[in-house]
């Protein structure tokens, strides 16, 4: 009795993978070159090296991709917490418009931002940007101008302060650094364009807060509600030639509620089971923890499949 109940149990499951394993998923990520285009190729190789099929779809930004996955045109995305936060109800740039059917799949590790000059260059902190050409705009990116005017409120300074040259995006902004249009340029840490500029440049050097104070937090909390202080030490990424402060929020992907939850759990499985080959493909992908994949995500809710994997195997 026990072993032909036990193979159709067998089989039931088998039955329930195939399909999983069977379809191929799309991962929305921005641009070659960004960080969100390394982090959606990392998650894409651990969703495969865990047999979910799994490709990314490159866009501008995640502002021009949330709102195809909250209409389920493809059904991962990666981005930061407060942008899907901001698209779920609609608020700041979202002008009203929500995406009220974003889900929650996983937490990942904090992006960590800086606002990057040349190694050789006169400018040794944000105060000493005042005046001078800085990327700015960001019309294709809407999460940067706020998390700039972050940067800028740790020294009491605000946007006005600089002399604005407008890009598309943080890639279009790097490249107008390396091209000499600008002084300094905003990105985050360890994204391939990083290393390019820096190695284009012969070096570069990474601006840190200039207040790691709790009230300068609170300051640049204003402007993107997510943000912690996180430090950073010497020589552990490009441009950092000492211990500094540095900006950092949460980063997640997400999918829709329309997913069936039987993709989302194996999804989320194999991102739990894979997190090396995150590392691999992209090595500040190595901070992630995987018992962190299950954190408070402010108004944005978890999709059933990825609460049944957590309540699984225990993670709160």
């Amino acid at each position: 009795m026990t072993k032909p109940f036990a193979g159709a149990l067998v089989a039931a499951f088998v039955a329930l993978a195939a399909p999983v394993a069977a379809q191929t998923v799309g991962v929305a990520t921005s641009n070659p070159g960004s960080l969100f285009h390394n982090i959606g190729t990392a998650v894409a190789n651990a969703a495969n090296a865990g047999g979910v099929n799994s490709t990314i779809q490159p866009a501008t930004s995640p502002n021009q991709y949330i709102p195809f996955v909250n209409a389920g045109g493809i059904e991962f995305g990666v981005a930061n917490l407060q942008e899907v936060n901001y698209a779920l109800t609609g608020a700041e740039w979202w002008n009203g418009v929500e995406n009220p059917d974003l889900r929650i799949v996983a937490m990942l590790q904090p992006l960590v931002t800086a606002i990057f000059v040349r190694a050789d260059s006169d400018i040794t902190d944000l105060a000493g940007l005042a005046g001078q050409p800085v990327t700015d705009g960001y019309t294709a990116q809407n999460t940067i101008l706020p998390q700039l005017s972050a940067y800028y409120a740790t020294a009491g300074m605000t946007r006005d302060d600089i002399d604005p040259i407008n890009v598309t995006s943080v890639v279009a902004g790097g490249d107008a650094f390396m091209a000499g249009d600008t002084v300094a340029f905003y990105f985050a840490h360890g994204a391939g364009k990083v290393r390019e500029a820096d190695a284009a440049v012969g070096g570069l050097r990474a601006l840190p807060v200039a207040d790691p104070s709790d009230e300068a937090l609170a300051a640049a909390q204003n402007h993107w509600p997510t943000a912690f202080f996180m430090e950073m030490a010497a020589g552990s990424m490009p441009g950092i030639a000492e211990d500094g402060t540095f900006i950092a929020f949460p980063q997640v992907i997400f999918t829709h509620a329309g997913v069936p939850d039987e993709v989302v759990y194996a999804f989320t499985q194999a991102l739990h089971d894979n997190a090396s080959v995150m590392g691999e493909t992209f090595p500040p992908m190595r901070a992630f923890r995987p018992e962190h994949m299950r954190a408070d995500a402010g108004v944005a809710a978890f999709h059933p499949g990825a609460i049944q994997f957590y309540d699984e195997i225990g993670i709160e």
